[in-house]
């Protein structure tokens, strides 16, 4: 397989080709058609479900329950694929979530059919649940394929395919708001999982297959490594971010600029059109220069920090709130997210070689398995700490202490790159000086007659 050669990885300083193969090609089109469609399906109930929740009895609490639990269970299932990659098979496990996310997206559809109070409750509870499994499948087995097949360029390919993330976050809110108010509850979920139906024969004819043995590793030895459990922590409260907006951000528009149901969609543009349209830029920085990636981690948390602060805005500012600002400071974050996101896969991934990890897709399993995972503990906690604070202290205050999250951990990873470049400084001095010690040494030998 002409791809082989490029299995030494990240330590690699080879350069990668400028034209992609046909084997590339298609593992794009495949990873393109996942984040595109999982991307839609997550994003589509932000506009219209937290009302249509209400009328069946239920509270905003509960609702960021349901936002949240598809992360538990999106954490739970990312690190049992991620370990066991090889051995269900990157191609088998990619096609299986697709088919079981569109099937799981159809029947979301028809819940409003179901009895209000604890019956809707459980129903949207295991629909949820089903559709993050399959979601866990696809993306960690679409994460290491593309690594495996784009092993010198990482950052610039999962730059690249955010743009369709960012599209599918685009097109998911205004598209749902918009047929829903047209055509009802079913209509949004059928569609949707529809398409991705449709994707899945082209994926299981144009996917490559990749085998490996499987490693010696586990998540434990990587989630044990200082900095990688920094990252994870990043991870965290970036996704937190993110998860933070969908019960919360659709009900504060609507009730503070009196919006309708399929306009609110459109207020979601900002943050995902930014971020898709920078990613890929930040993406291309960190492969080409990599020194970059540690000043966008910290930079990025710490700027989205201060968009959480202004997206209420926070009251003790005493800035009055407006559709224009709001809009604004969600592209502002859109550009933050891109910049901290992008370069944590690469990073994880370089202090995993650096630390003895086996260079193949095994090492890729567990890398991008850990990435969902710790994705998906910030996108349990931010909805549903976010519905509950809401509920307790109003939209600004929570939009504030969800930020306090993004700067904690943006000034910690500061902290520990400072101190991993003092102590890198210190261990090449104590070279320097050890040789000019030993140097010394062997000098009276060298000029005695």
């Amino acid at each position: 397989m002409s791809l082989d050669k490029g299995d030494d990885s990240l330590g690699n300083t080879r350069e990668t080709p400028r034209q992609l193969s046909r084997e590339q090609f298609f593992v794009l089109i495949s990873a393109a058609s996942i984040n595109l469609g999982s991307m839609m399906c997550y994003s589509i109930l932000g506009p219209f479900f937290p009302k249509e929740a209400e009328k069946k009895g239920v509270s905003n609490t509960v609702t960021g329950m349901i936002f949240g639990c598809y992360a538990l269970f999106d954490l739970l299932a990312s690190l049992v694929f991620g370990k066991y990659l090889v051995q269900i098979g990157a191609k088998f496990m990619f096609v299986a979530g697709m088919f079981v996310s569109g099937g799981v997206t159809i029947l979301f559809g028809v819940l409003d059919k179901v009895p209000e109070g604890p019956i809707f409750i459980a129903m949207c509870f295991l629909v949820r649940m089903a559709d993050a499994v399959s979601f866990a499948a696809a993306i960690t087995a679409s994460f290491s394929i593309l690594a495996k097949a784009f092993p010198n360029s990482v950052a610039t390919v999962l730059g690249s395919l955010e743009i369709f993330s960012g599209l599918g976050l685009v097109l998911g809110p205004p598209l749902g708001g918009f047929l829903y108010q047209s055509f009802g509850y079913e209509v949004p979920f059928i569609f949707l999982g529809c398409i991705v139906l449709l994707m899945i024969p082209l994926n299981m004819y144009i996917l490559p297959n990749y085998d490996s043995d499987p490693g010696e590793h586990s998540f434990w030895k990587l989630i044990t490594l200082p900095k990688v459990a920094l990252i994870a922590f990043v991870i965290n409260s970036l996704s937190s971010c993110f998860g933070f907006l969908d019960p919360t951000l659709s009900l504060f528009v609507l009730e503070k600029f009196n919006l309708p149901a399929g306009y609110v969609g459109l207020v979601f543009l900002g943050l995902a059109s930014s971020y898709a349209i920078s990613s890929p830029l930040f993406g291309l920085l960190s492969d080409k220069m990599p020194h970059l990636r540690k000043w966008f981690l910290v930079w990025g948390n710490i700027i989205t920090a201060g968009c959480y602060m202004l997206l209420g805005p926070i009251p003790v500012l005493h800035i009055k709130s407006q559709l224009w600002l709001l809009v604004l400071i969600l592209v502002l974050n859109g550009i933050s997210a891109g910049m901290s996101i992008i370069p944590t896969i690469p990073e994880i991934l370089s202090c995993a070689y650096e630390n003895g990890f086996e260079e193949g897709l095994s090492t890729l399993g567990l890398v991008s398995g850990l990435f969902s995972a710790m994705w998906s503990v910030g996108a349990f906690l931010g909805p549903t700490l976010g519905g509950f604070l809401y509920e307790k202290i109003g939209f600004e205050w929570a939009a504030a202490v969800q930020g306090l999250w993004a700067m904690t951990s943006g000034v910690t990873m500061g902290l520990f790159y400072l101190w991993e470049h003092s102590q890198r400084r210190r261990s090449k001095l104590e070279n320097i000086l050890g040789t000019e010690e030993e140097r010394t040494a062997l000098l009276p030998d060298e000029i005695q007659p």
